[in-house]
């Protein structure tokens, strides 16, 4: 890694809503303060983006925005171009889709090509459904590993489900995940059906919201009663041996 260039501008990493609700009602003023003074954003999605910092900002002058693409179709290639701005001099965000940049979220990859660049990465304070889940799960918060996606196949979903089920008995480790919104609702089901009675199961949707749900229950308990999780932003948190 390079030492940070003080000619070299800021990378900002700044987080957004989990939702529609107000911005600066989860979000503090220096989410204000960077927006309104920074022209140049790498974004997940620029539509969304632009609606977001108008949110913050509405005297902002859209037409003075500089927005660098940065999603699975992004070709790597076109990532060291995306960080000429700040080698410039000039500060430069990071916006994704919600929470916060770089968890579990593509801006990681320029985040990492910022340090070897030698700019300086600046995280502000958001919300991060994975940490608020945690913290409100009633689990192991010393010891958690974020595990992404599980499968989509039935029969490799379960078998991970296990494994993973497995790996918190043997380390008391919490284990987090996510899932599409739409396949929630089989998701919850197939850990009903494959964990241990007596395992510990975490659902934790729509957070920061007024429809927040989150809730820890024994496997059993879902069995008998299941929430309708369909299209609801949605993380998943399973410890057993507890």
């Amino acid at each position: 890694m390079t030492t940070p260039d003080t000619h070299n501008g800021t990378l900002f990493l700044i987080p957004v809503t989990l939702g529609e609700q107000p911005p600066l009602e989860v979000l503090p003023l220096s989410v204000k303060r960077v927006i309104g003074e920074t022209d140049h954003y790498i974004v997940e999605n620029q539509k969304s983006a632009r609606r977001f910092i108008k949110k913050i900002c509405p005297d902002k002058v859209q037409a003075d925005l500089h927005l660098y693409p940065l999603n699975k179709r992004t070709d790597p290639g076109e990532l060291p171009g995306f960080l000429q701005p700040c080698l410039e001099g000039r500060n430069m965000g990071v916006i994704s889709e919600a929470g916060c940049p770089g968890i579990a979220d593509p801006g990681a990859d320029v985040v990492a090509l910022a340090h070897r660049k030698g700019i300086r990465v600046e995280p502000l304070v958001g919300p991060s459904s994975i940490l608020l889940a945690l913290m409100a799960s009633g689990m192991n918060g010393q010891s958690f590993a974020f595990n992404g996606y599980l499968p989509i196949d039935k029969g490799q979903r379960k078998q991970e489900i296990r494994k993973l089920e497995k790996r918190s008995a043997e380390l008391n480790q919490s284990q987090i995940f996510i899932e599409t919104p739409y396949r929630n609702n089989q998701m919850l089901a197939d850990l009903a059906s494959t964990l241990q009675d007596n395992t510990l199961v975490c659902v934790a949707c729509d957070i920061t919201l007024p429809t927040q749900y989150i809730r820890t229950q024994k496997a059993l308990h879902w069995k008998k009663n299941r929430e309708d999780l369909h299209k609801r932003p949605c993380i998943f948190i399973i410890h057993a041996g507890r």
